[in-house]
């Protein structure tokens, strides 16, 4: 049985490992927040959010050009059509509801790809609550279009020049602006990482999405299950969500889609259950890259949404039980599968949820089985990236 324990741990990962200064906001959020969203005012404000500002359901479209070229049938869970363009949304809203109910009146959030960010700035825009966005210099340059989104929903950006410049030190930050504001903040963390509660309260946000996979694929062919999900991971809320209502269900396969860089052992990848071991950062045991003295290694992607040293602890479990498969793909093969899939389907994805798509032909699938991939994120943020290698083959 696959679920978290009252520790906060799956198996031997998780917990809260947090400063002094914290140890009463996490204790409260941790102390509170199942009887928060288990009421049934928060659910009612929760889902009409959802459906009626974020967009829900995403629609599970069969992908009847992609499923013809691999031999297997293969549908497309749409979180790129939610309202801000990703996932992100489903947790912010679910956070700031909880926040509003613990009486905080400001918002502070760490983004990578910026899709958290900007779904950060969003609901803040909506309860009319100030935000600040902490985001590594090198995620601004690659993801510009984010920043401008973000402030233009009036949160304030504040880059971050310490380390690697991006997502881990971004959240380093926002963790070091918590410490000096506990009383009145709330710290709205994108994925399933951190101190616990966050990630299984992230998760349970997410979970929506396989919700609704179950439901729509029952339609759709008659059975809730697919045989395989796949979905990216870097910290891992979309795949959490995706995999969470199956996680005790042994006739689906879980492919966890890890970001090789440049390749595993080039010195510049994000490979982490392959390059990982047993570490703590930002307040959670996980699988971390680290050096054999426990000093962290600076990951590499060109996804800035999976260029994280560490995963989260329910995805670590996952992986070293054999629950789930990590398959690693390279910076090469994830914008070879962008542009096939926009050739193909005429969806262009987001570079994180490229990657996944890259995964198709490893995992393990048989002719005629049927496949889920979670299309986590649209690719409006990374046209930069992509008319570079437009440019580059002179197309």
């Amino acid at each position: 049985m696959i679920a978290i324990d009252e520790r906060g741990y799956y198996g031997e990962f998780g917990g809260a490992f947090v400063p002094e200064m914290l140890y009463a906001n996490i204790e409260e959020l941790r102390s509170r927040y199942l009887d928060i969203i288990q009421e049934p005012a928060f659910q009612r404000d929760f889902r009409q959010l959802l459906r009626d500002y974020a967009g829900r359901p995403t629609p599970l479209y069969l992908a009847q050009r992609l499923s013809e070229r691999y031999g297997f049938v293969i549908f497309l869970k749409r979180e790129d059509l939610l309202h801000t363009g990703a996932h992100k949304v489903n947790n912010t809203i679910g956070q700031i509801l909880v926040a509003k109910r613990l009486g905080k009146t400001r918002i502070i959030a760490e983004t990578g790809a910026g899709q958290h960010g900007v779904a950060t700035a969003t609901v803040c825009a909506l309860m009319g609550m100030p935000c600040v966005v902490y985001m590594g210099e090198v995620d601004m340059a690659r993801q510009a279009p984010n920043v401008a989104r973000m402030r233009m929903l009036g949160a304030e950006v504040r880059p971050v020049t310490s380390g690697s410049r991006t997502l881990k030190d971004a959240t380093n930050e926002a963790i070091r602006d918590w410490i000096n504001h506990p009383e009145d903040t709330h710290y709205i963390i994108g994925s399933v990482v951190g101190p616990h509660p966050f990630p299984d309260m992230v998760a349970r946000f997410q979970s929506v999405i396989s919700e609704e996979i179950q439901e729509q694929l029952d339609a759709h062919t008659g059975r809730s299950w697919p045989d395989a999900i796949l979905a990216c991971v870097g910290g891992g809320s979309n795949a959490a969500g995706a995999f969470y209502h199956y996680l005790n269900d042994n006739r689906v396969k879980l492919v966890a889609v890890e970001a090789a860089g440049k390749g595993i052992h080039t010195g510049h990848s994000a490979a982490t259950s392959a390059l990982g071991a047993k570490g703590i950062i930002h307040g959670s045991r996980t699988l971390l890259m680290q050096t054999p003295d426990g000093q962290i290694i600076e990951p590499y992607s060109i996804s800035a949404g999976l260029d994280y040293p560490g995963i989260g602890p329910l995805h670590a479990h996952l992986i070293r039980t054999g629950r789930a498969m990590a398959v690693p793909i390279t910076d090469e093969e994830a914008l070879e599968a962008a542009f096939f899939l926009a050739r193909t389907e005429g969806i262009i994805p987001a570079l994180e949820t490229a990657h996944t798509f890259a995964a198709l032909d490893r995992a393990g699938v048989e002719p005629g089985q049927t496949v889920v991939v979670n299309l986590s994120g649209r690719g409006d943020k990374d046209l930069g990236t992509y008319m570079q290698v437009i440019e580059q083959q002179g197309w």
